[in-house]
């Protein structure tokens, strides 16, 4: 659409493109050539020139001159590049060979209300005996009391540091924030989690962070926290594809690795805890479920793996081994949990918790989805029905505050009458509870204390469940 204009934009800027981005709600801020109405991106608008341009074959995102495509391919930000050392692929992905999904998934809004009775009924049978209600944790941290306490922080960086010193309270107490340690932060974004982290350990030893991002992200903050004791690095790499034995940091350093995550959402959580628990052996043909390694001490590494590491003064054990090549030891876990409704079977790390329940696949696949009724109903969209920014600018801002709001799934109409709202919200609340626990099963199986707690009162975050774990007392 080149000539539209909207929300009171009447005219481009002068010198800029003239085409009108609809998503965005305003025109392209492309610099144009001298003569040109339109950027290159959206030459074709107008029909400028006699070059036509074409969509990559890399990315269709964006468009290229037809005549100049070759040249384009061999700098294409989008082309295949060399993988990282620490990249083998679907390390964490969970076995093919499993149970699969039905390949005709007939949506919810399409199910008789027999249908939908069932599957609430073995919903209920399965969490039996389950705690329905979780403890409520909600801490705070000295290191952001400034940053809570600073009227120039609005409401919407209130919400997040609120979030954060619950999580470094809950991480202290369980004795997660100590000297000689690595923190893997997944599903990094801007690294804020670490960032806070790290003002919380300024006086501790030997500490460094692990940012796992699979996308670029601007305005990162790690940049800030560069000092002699502390180190951050990036991972630009998907958490499926992550093998923390192969990180150069890790095995140089042979440090205990602590997993945190803020709204780490749906499938990334169980990638994550396969990548801590399951993926150290699995690149050598180790199999996928075998049992977790005994648990040894420091002194222990040291003399039967001759993996140099630092006392750690605190006194507590390192943790749990995973592997014993590289002496890589997981001391604890702390993540926010979010958006189960993008949970995948194949990832999932309690299956073995569902079967035990006599449910499958199947019932996954359902559960999974009818879990956002636990939420859809008590949001406010932000933006656009299309999923864009809200008008005005902004998207940035909109983009961190709603992720573990964003894309969910939409509350087919057709339900109003077969199943009540109040009902909705209850079974999407089981559904998440279930699968939740089924991560708690799979920790417990690994020789670790799990627990699931609220972290921060529901007014702040929906998503407001918090997963942590910490080695067993006994070996």
């Amino acid at each position: 659409m080149a000539e539209a204009a909207g929300d009171g934009v009447s005219a481009p800027i002068p010198g800029r493109c003239g085409f009108y981005v609809e998503r965005k709600r305003r025109y392209c801020k492309m610099v144009v050539g001298s003569g040109k109405t339109f950027c290159g991106e959206h030459a074709n608008a107008g029909q400028e020139g006699d070059r036509k341009r074409i969509p990559c074959p890399l990315d269709p995102k964006h468009t290229v001159f037809e005549d100049i495509l070759a040249k384009h391919l061999k700098k294409c930000n989008s082309r295949e590049k060399p993988q990282p050392v620490y990249y083998v692929k679907d390390v964490n992905a969970g076995p093919e060979d499993d149970e699969d999904l039905p390949a005709d998934q007939v949506p919810l809004a399409e199910r008789a209300k027999e249908e939908l009775d069932l599957l609430v009924k073995k919903l209920k049978k399965a969490v039996r005996g389950l705690n329905c209600k979780h403890e409520e944790r909600i801490l705070s941290h000295p290191a952001l009391c400034e940053a809570l306490s600073d009227p120039k922080n609005g409401d919407f960086a209130f919400k997040h540091l609120k979030q954060q010193a619950s999580l470094l309270g809950n991480m202290e107490a369980l004795g997660l924030l100590a000297a000689h340690r690595c923190f893997v932060e997944f599903g990094a974004g801007k690294g804020k989690l670490s960032h806070w982290i790290n003002v919380a350990q300024r006086e501790a030893e030997n500490v460094h962070f692990l940012l796992v991002e699979r996308s670029t992200t601007r305005f990162k903050v790690d940049g800030k926290n560069r000092s002699p004791d502390s180190m951050f690095e990036r991972l630009q790499v998907d958490i499926q594809h992550l093998s923390l034995r192969k990180v150069p940091l890790l095995l140089e350093k042979g440090l205990p690795v602590i997993g945190v995550g803020k709204h780490l959402c749906g499938a990334a959580t169980d990638l994550a805890l396969r990548c801590m628990l399951e993926s150290a052996g699995q690149d050598q043909g180790e199999p996928r479920d075998q049992p977790p390694r005994k648990r040894l001490k420091l002194e222990q590494q040291r003399d039967g793996l001759g993996v140099e590491t630092q006392p750690t003064p605190t006194g507590l054990d390192t943790g749990l081994t995973t592997g014993l090549d590289t002496g890589l030891t997981v001391s604890g876990l702390a993540i926010a949990l979010c958006c189960h409704h993008r949970c995948d079977w194949r990832h999932y790390v309690g299956k073995e918790f569902f079967r035990e329940r006599g449910l499958g696949a199947a019932e996954f696949a359902a559960l999974q989805r009818m879990s956002s009724w636990a939420t859809c109903g008590l949001r406010k969209a932000p933006g656009r029905s299309d999923g864009s920014p809200p008008p005005g600018g902004g998207s940035e801002q909109w983009e961190e505050e709603d992720h573990e709001h964003a894309d969910d799934v939409i509350m087919p109409s057709s339900l109003d009458g077969v199943v009540s709202a109040e009902d909705r919200e209850h079974v999407g609340r089981l559904c998440k509870l279930l699968i939740d626990y089924g991560r708690v099963d799979f920790l417990q199986r690994k020789g670790f204390t799990s627990r699931l707690q609220y972290y921060t009162s529901r007014d702040v975050s929906l998503e407001n469940v918090l997963l942590t774990a910490v080695p067993n007392p006994t070996g």
